[in-house]
C-alpha cells in the first residue's frame, strides 16, 4: 500500500515542530511507567507489552490518518519494503526497551537509552550531512548527557543482569535513532498513515513471540485502563506528534522530545510515588532543561536562515 492525502496539510514551521516535540516528550515520560504497571498488573512479559503497544497504537494511528483525509491504496513493491523496514525497526526498539526495563529498571533502562539516542542522532545526522554538527548542537548534546547522568544517576537497579539490560537499551536506542533519521529525511514520507502501518507491521513481527509468552489481560479496570492509556497517549498521540515534527524541524531537534521523556518520568515519580530528588538529580533536571532550551533556540533560529 501507499498512502495519499486528499486534503492539504496545514502550514507548519520549525517552531510548531518544537512544540510537537515537547508534547511527544512529555507523553513519552509516562510510557515506561505505564508499560511497567501494565506488565505488573496483567502479568505480561516485555514482548507482549511491546506487541500490544505497536498493534493497538498502530491501529489508532491508521484510524486517525484515514479520519483526517488519508486513504490507503495498493502498495508498490518499494512500499512494502518501506513499511517492512519501519516495522522491524519499531519492533526492535519496543521489544528491546521493555526487555531492558524488565532486566534492570525503568530508570536505568531509560537512562541508557536516552543518553545514547541524542548522541546517535547527532552523529548520524553529521554523517548523512557530511559535516560536523555546529557548536550549539554539540553543546546541547553534551549538556543532555551530563544532565541525564545526574538526573537518573540515583537509580542503581541493584542486582539483575545489568550488562544485558544495558546492551538491550543500546539496541533500542540504535533502532529508534535510525528510524528517526530515516523518517526525517524521506522525501516520500506519507505521514501518520505510513507511521501507523509501520507500527502494525512491527506488532505483527512480535505477535508470535508475544502469544508464546502469554498475552491474556485480566478484565479489570486497572489492567485495561493501563493498556488503554499506554496505546492512546504515550503511543498514538506522542508518536504522531513526534514524527509530524520531524517533517518540519531539523533531525537533531528530535533530541528535545527524547530529553523530556526521562525528565517527565522523574517528575511523575516524585508526584505520584512520593520519591524525592537528591541535590544531584535536581541539578541534572536543570541541566536537561538548559539543553532543551538550547535545542529549542537552535530550531527557531532556522527560520531566519
Amino acid at each position: 500500500m501507499t498512502v495519499t492525502t486528499t486534503s492539504p496539510s496545514p502550514a507548519r514551521t520549525p517552531f510548531t515542530g518544537t512544540a510537537l516535540l515537547v508534547v511527544a516528550g512529555v507523553l513519552w515520560g509516562a510510557g515506561g511507567l505505564a508499560g511497567s504497571y501494565l506488565a505488573d498488573r496483567a502479568g505480561l512479559g516485555p514482548v507482549a507489552v511491546a506487541a500490544y503497544r505497536l498493534l493497538c497504537g498502530g491501529a489508532l494511528i491508521v484510524l486517525y490518518a484515514t479520519a483526517t483525509g488519508a486513504r490507503l491504496a495498493a502498495f508498490a513493491g518499494a512500499g512494502w519494503v518501506r513499511v517492512g523496514a519501519s516495522g522491524l525497526l519499531l519492533a526492535t526498539f519496543q521489544a528491546a526497551y521493555f526487555a531492558a526495563v524488565a532486566a534492570t529498571s525503568v530508570g536505568l533502562a531509560t537512562l541508557t537509552t536516552m543518553v545514547a539516542v541524542p548522541v546517535l542522532i547527532t552523529v548520524g545526522a553529521a554523517v548523512l550531512d557530511r559535516r560536523l554538527p555546529d557548536a550549539r548542537t554539540a553543546g546541547a548534546v553534551a549538556l543532555a548527557v551530563a544532565g541525564l547522568l545526574l538526573l537518573l544517576g540515583g537509580d542503581g537497579a541493584a542486582g539483575g543482569p545489568l550488562l544485558a539490560g544495558a546492551a538491550l537499551a543500546l539496541l533500542a536506542a540504535a533502532s529508534f535513532a535510525t528510524f528517526s533519521l530515516w523518517f526525517a529525511r524521506r522525501a516520500d514520507a506519507t505521514g501518520a498513515a505510513d507511521l501507523g502501518l509501520g507500527f502494525l507491521t512491527g506488532g505483527l513481527v512480535l505477535l508470535p513471540f508475544a502469544v508464546a509468552s502469554g498475552m491474556a489481560v485480566p478484565v479489570r479496570p486497572d489492567a485495561l485502563g493501563a493498556l488503554a492509556f499506554l496505546v492512546l497517549l504515550p503511543t498514538a498521540v506522542a508518536y504522531v506528534a513526534y514524527f509530524t515534527a520531524l517533517r518540519v524541524a531539523r533531525p537533531t531537534a528530535a533530541v528535545i522530545g527524547v530529553l523530556l521523556e526521562p525528565l517527565t518520568a522523574t517528575l511523575l515519580s516524585v508526584a505520584l510515588a512520593g520519591e524525592r530528588l537528591s541535590a544531584a538529580q535536581t541539578a541534572g533536571a536543570v541541566v536537561v532543561l538548559a539543553s532543551i532550551a538550547l535545542q529549542s533556540t537552535s530550531a527557531r533560529s532556522d527560520t531566519t536562515r
